[in-house]
């Protein structure tokens, strides 16, 4: 019993976000710029149907912030510099000791392994500014790590990736028995699986060398949605495969094997930069809802829409435009960063 990181299918308090602000990753253009605002106001547009939205917003950003998002999303201002809320922001769990006791871990950041782009020190410090908004017990970790590279069932599994976790730039230390112990000591897991890597557009310059969560998810326990790159003329079609047979020598916290549900990739395979890393995986679930990545591709779109629908029944698959979130570096569940719902207790 302590810490335990819930399923991101259990009950949600809130979503958090950060708005984009001027910089690097927003773009050099106008153009850019706008692209890259309409997405993340798009994506918190469409989580705020099924739930509240939180979202912290740079001062200079805060005009633009109330004239782009719905009235209902709850705007903070503080400084920001990156804006992927999942890897700066903190991780939620619970104490299994203590109900309604909520905890948020603040991992260390440094912009996924300080590369010469990156500016992360205003971000880096939103685990602590939220946690002190919510009344959550801050939870300290030595360890470099991001949301986004890490998912949960919930039961004490835990994805983790090497070229993560065990990063010379973020952890140059670690080792796997150290990482898991860590996530034993925040997380509650028991079990850790290891992936090898991740997709290979991850390991460009704004790569996270290796992110989990645009590779593989567990919508319920036992089950795994894992990215296909079926078109051989994509290099992640190797990795696909490499990451199938690594995932079907493994089990669960429970000791069970994993029923692996495949999750097509769209048709796309280039841009201007080179291979696509564009993934449905890169979901976030809500409240009654899931909010998908599209890509402008009707039937790869809706194809997904029906594999989500079918892994999270009863609830509502929307599709929203993620093409200006993975330019940038990232998905839809990147930029967000779920709250469990608990029992608070009354005085």
């Amino acid at each position: 019993m302590g810490w335990r990181m819930p399923s991101e299918t259990d009950p949600h308090e809130r979503t958090w976000m950060a708005f984009p602000r001027e910089g690097f990753t927003l773009g050099a253009t106008d153009a850019e710029r706008e692209e890259g605002y309409a997405a993340w106001s798009a994506v918190a547009a469409a989580v705020a149907r099924f739930e509240p939205v939180s979202m912290i917003v740079d001062p200079t950003e805060a005009a633009r912030a109330r004239r782009m998002l719905p009235g209902e999303v709850t705007l903070i201002e503080a400084p920001v510099d990156e804006f992927w809320m999942r890897d700066h922001g903190p991780t939620f769990v619970v104490d299994g000791e203590r109900p309604g006791v909520l905890g948020a871990i603040d991992w260390i950041f440094n912009g996924w392994g300080a590369p010469d782009w990156a500016q992360w020190q205003a971000s880096a410090a939103h685990a602590a500014l939220i946690a002190a908004e919510v009344g959550a017990e801050r939870v300290s970790s030595v360890l470099v790590n991001e949301g986004g590279g890490i998912h949960v069932d919930g039961e004490g599994t835990v994805l983790l990736t090497d070229t993560v976790q065990l990063d010379p730039r973020r952890n140059p230390f670690a080792d796997r028995e150290r990482v898991e112990a860590e996530m034993a000591r925040t997380l509650g897991a028991t079990r850790a699986l290891w992936l090898s890597r991740g997709l290979t557009r991850d390991y460009d310059d704004m790569g996270t060398n290796g992110h989990v969560d645009i590779v593989a998810t567990i919508p319920s326990p036992g089950r795994l949605l894992l990215h296909d790159q079926r078109d051989a003329a994509h290099p992640d079609h190797a990795v696909s495969a490499q990451l199938r047979g690594e995932l079907a020598e493994q089990a669960d916290a429970a000791g069970r094997a994993f029923e692996i549900i495949d999750l097509p990739a769209p048709a796309t395979l280039t841009d201007a930069h080179g291979p696509v890393d564009w993934s449905y995986v890169n979901h976030v679930v809500v409240n009654g809802g899931v909010i998908a990545c599209g890509f402008g591709e009707d039937a790869a779109d809706a194809t997904a829409r029906g594999i989500l629908a079918e892994a999270y029944p009863g609830r509502q698959v929307v599709t929203v435009d993620a093409r200006g979130l993975f330019a940038r570096g990232g998905g839809i569940h990147c930029i967000t960063q779920q709250q469990p719902a608990v029992a608070r207790c009354s005085a």
